[in-house]
């Protein structure tokens, strides 16, 4: 199991906390190989980590999109065994684009209920920037598929103009890649019946998102690499260890 630095072990009673699930559910979902077995410490304690929550949440999204349990499993079982909690994210990602784009009418109550956690005036204002919730009178218009994005946002220690700018570039980028795939594929099956293009659109919908995802995960991984790799001093040529004679 591998567990962040800054992050200790959790028991499952933790676990279902954090995860906002019960026991009896963290214990189902071991019992099916839904979840990794816990590192077993003194007195027999089974210990948990990110990995771990990553993996409640990625079924707790699939869930959501209204697959059976028998679909999540073969889903998870398609997975490689060794992904990271941020690896995980990005297959709950993909999971989440699945979901059509809906927007409900929310009561102040009923918002912080979806977000799972109280949200201060500050909270709100920064959620109506990004386009996540509208005010509307005493309620609120809510993007559902961006809601748990928006709300994972506000704990990000950037402010509020790069986060914009963030979104600017994103949304610059994907639809102008989006409108490239288009047309791509629409000379692809220029003379194919209407329901033929339908039955490829939904089939390459998912395979087109996690495809994105997955290179602009690791161009991203490797932007950052060079990043910090030319902050760090280069070590003098032909240096040799000390005390080394020619």
């Amino acid at each position: 199991m591998t567990t962040d630095a800054d992050e200790p072990p959790l028991t499952i009673d933790e676990l279902a906390a954090r995860a906002g699930v019960t026991v009896r559910t963290v214990r189902f979902y071991s019992s099916r190989g839904l979840l990794p077995p816990p590192v077993i410490g003194p007195r027999r304690v089974g210990h948990y980590g990110p990995e771990h929550l990553a993996r409640l949440a990625l079924i707790e999204e699939m869930q959501q999109q209204g697959m059976t349990l028998a679909a999540i499993e073969r889903h998870l079982r398609q997975l490689p065994p060794d992904l990271t909690p941020h690896d995980l994210a990005v297959q709950r990602a993909v999971v989440a684009s699945w979901a059509p784009e809906t927007v409900e009418t929310l009561t102040r109550a009923e918002l912080e209920q979806r977000a799972g956690r109280a949200l201060s005036d500050e909270d709100v204002e920064r959620l109506a920037a990004l386009n996540v919730v509208t005010a509307d009178g005493d309620a609120f218009r809510v993007d559902s598929g961006l809601l748990r994005l928006g709300v994972q946002l506000l704990d990000v220690p950037l402010s509020q103009e790069t986060v914009l700018a963030a979104r600017t570039a994103l949304i610059g980028h994907a639809r102008a890649a989006a409108h490239e795939l288009s047309e791509l594929l629409r000379g692809a099956v220029a003379e194919r019946d209407t329901e033929d293009v339908k039955s490829l659109s939904a089939h390459m919908h998912p395979l087109v998102v996690q495809a994105l995802l997955t290179v602009f995960q690791r161009s991203l991984r490797q932007e950052l690499r060079e990043w910090i790799g030319a902050g760090r001093p280069e070590e003098p040529r032909g240096a040799g260890p000390r005390g080394s004679s020619g």
